[in-house]
């Protein structure tokens, strides 16, 4: 048994988690894998050459790197029994959030709240699509990884549409009060998916390392909603909405080209 490690350095978040494992899904060799995604560590325990897993990592484009591969001792691996019931806790959470975000953002009129819902809706795909995996073929796996990034780029295309018109074409102001609580609660949502899973993985630190992901990237984006519905109220403009709102449907079809890799 060998053990290899890599720095991931885009993984900042457990939909990052998903995707690897899901590429790393059909490579035979592989015994165990173990996130750290605080430290954007990976350790795979495999058999034979690193070769076909490491190219499949850097195939990703999350800046994976392979730092170390020595010989483990290690042959027994505890697996998490309720793993699979926190996967469908968080896919449970991120769905409703996108239901609430989406139907609040159309009805305040806020292109930056539409754009989180999306953001919500990509989380909910990859833990969907490894939930469906459990048990499933890889061609079913990537038939539904297509599905999910063509259905999210359509999106997000949209929603840019809709930006592009609010910015030439006379619109009234989104309601800031509903961006900004809204929001707040969608920054709560995503510590809870963030605990929930960190908590899964049974370690001694796991309230520190949930507390420092609370960070990435679907927290800067929900603070960023937060801060453009005070710009709204601040500037009586419709700018800083329909700018965070941009952000986020950039970072929306980042990940969902990244879903499409593992179609291949």
């Amino acid at each position: 048994m060998k053990k290899s490690i890599f720095h991931i350095s885009k993984m900042d978040c457990p939909s990052e988690e998903n995707l690897i494992r899901m590429k790393l899904d059909d490579i035979n060799d592989i015994a165990h894998l173990d996130f750290d995604i605080a430290h954007r560590k990976l350790t795979v325990y495999h058999h034979g050459e690193i070769k076909l897993i490491e190219k499949s990592i850097i195939t990703l484009n999350l800046g994976g790197k392979l730092t170390s591969t020595e010989i483990s001792e290690q042959a027994n691996f505890d697996e998490d029994t309720s793993q699979k019931k926190v996967l469908y806790s968080v896919l449970v959470i991120n769905f409703l959030f996108f239901v609430i975000e989406m139907t609040t953002g159309l009805f305040s009129k806020s292109m930056g709240l539409v754009a989180d819902s999306l953001d919500m809706l990509a989380d909910s795909f990859v833990y969907g699509i490894s939930l469906f995996a459990v048990g499933g073929t890889i061609s079913k796996k990537k038939r539904i990884a297509k599905l999910a990034g063509y259905f999210q780029i359509i999106l997000a295309c949209v929603g840019f549409f809709e930006v592009l018109r609010r910015f030439f074409i006379a619109e009234t102001l989104p309601n800031f009060t509903t961006m900004i609580i809204v929001s707040i609660f969608a920054l709560v949502a995503n510590g809870i998916c963030l605990y929930l899973l960190q908590k899964s993985k049974s370690k001694e630190d796991a309230h520190m390392k949930a507390s420092l992901i609370f960070t990435s990237n679907d927290v800067i984006i929900n603070l960023g909603v937060i801060i453009a519905g005070i710009l709204v109220y601040w500037l009586d403009s419709n700018k800083p909405d329909l700018i965070i709102g941009s952000v986020v449907f950039i970072l929306v079809i980042q990940g969902a080209f990244r879903i499409l890799k593992l179609s291949k």
